[in-house]
C-alpha cells in the first residue's frame, strides 16, 4: 500500500531534504518519526531535494507499507505531528495508486524567492536583504529569455550526478509587494543551486551590472563561472508541486 504525505518544513536547521552522513536532514527526521510510531524502518521518497537552509511551503513524499495503516489516517497524522519537531508539519495523508511516485510523477515544481530592500529584524530569516534599487521591468524581460532554453548548465553546481541538465521552465517573473521583491519560477525539474544562481544573475541585471541580452551568452556558455552569484538559501521556498489529478483519485475511497 502506497501513501502520499503533503507536508511543509522550515529548512533553517537542516542540511536540505536528503539523508546525508553526519548532517541533519528533513528526511532523517521523518523516517525517525515513522520508526518511533510503527517500530519499523520506513523509507520515504521526497518530491525533490532542497538545498541547505531552503524551506518548503508545500512538499510531498511517498512511503510503502505491506498492508493498510495500523490506525485511521487522522490518528496517524495526529501522532506524526506530535512526534515531529516544530519546524516540520504534516498536512494531509492519503492512499495513492501503487505506481504514483512523489518525485517522478510530479508535473512541475514552483519556487519563490524573497528579497527585502530595507533592513528588518523580522524578515532576515526568510528573506534576502539587498538594499539596492532594482529594475523589475528589465529583470522580467530577462526572465522571459529563460523560456528559450533547455540546458541550464550555467546555473548548476558542477560534478552533480544528474544525467542531463535540461529543464523546461514555464514560468519566471518578478513582482514588488509589501516592501519586497518576489521571484516566482516554475519548471518540470530543477538542478542543484539552479534557482539561487538564476536569482543572483537576474539581480546583476536589475542593478545594471549586466545587460538583459547578456543572459543569452551566459546560458549558451554552459559555464557556471559565467553566471552571477548564488543568493542565500534562507529566502528560497518550494511553494507548489503539481501532479496529475488521477493520483489523488483514491483519496475518497479509503
Amino acid at each position: 500500500m502506497r501513501y502520499f504525505v503533503h507536508l511543509a518544513y522550515d529548512g533553517s536547521q537542516y542540511h536540505g531534504w536528503q539523508i546525508q552522513k553526519n548532517a541533519h536532514s528533513v528526511q532523517a527526521e521523518i523516517e525517525d518519526c515513522f520508526r518511533k510510531l510503527s517500530g519499523n524502518a520506513v523509507k520515504v521518497t521526497g518530491c525533490g531535494r532542497t538545498d541547505t537552509g531552503v524551506h518548503a511551503k508545500s512538499f510531498y513524499l511517498h512511503f510503502d507499507i505491506e498492508d493498510k495503516l495500523p490506525m485511521d489516517m487522522a490518528t496517524f497524522l495526529y501522532k506524526c505531528n506530535a512526534i515531529l519537531p516544530r519546524d516540520i508539519v504534516f498536512y494531509e495523508l492519503f492512499p495513492v495508486p501503487a505506481d504514483a511516485h512523489a518525485r517522478f510523477s510530479a508535473l512541475s515544481r514552483t519556487y519563490t524567492y524573497y528579497i527585502h530592500r530595507h533592513k528588518s529584524p523580522f524578515r532576515r530569516q526568510y528573506s534576502f536583504f539587498h538594499p539596492f534599487d532594482l529594475d523589475i521591468s528589465g529583470m522580467n524581460r530577462a526572465s522571459e529569455i529563460l523560456f528559450e532554453y533547455r540546458d541550464f548548465s550555467a546555473f548548476s553546481k558542477s560534478k552533480t550526478q544528474t544525467k542531463t541538465n535540461d529543464c523546461s521552465i514555464t514560468e519566471a517573473w518578478w513582482e514588488e509587494r509589501d516592501g519586497q521583491y518576489i521571484f516566482h519560477i516554475t519548471a518540470d525539474r530543477f538542478l542543484r543551486n539552479m534557482v539561487r544562481a538564476i536569482v543572483g544573475t537576474l539581480l546583476e541585471i536589475g542593478t545594471g551590472k549586466r545587460a538583459v541580452e547578456d543572459l543569452h551568452r551566459i546560458i549558451a556558455s554552459k559555464d557556471r563561472s559565467m553566471a552571477g552569484m548564488s543568493v542565500p538559501g534562507n529566502a528560497l521556498f518550494l511553494s507548489h508541486i503539481a501532479y496529475p489529478p488521477e493520483i489523488f483519485s483514491q483519496c475518497c475511497d479509503s
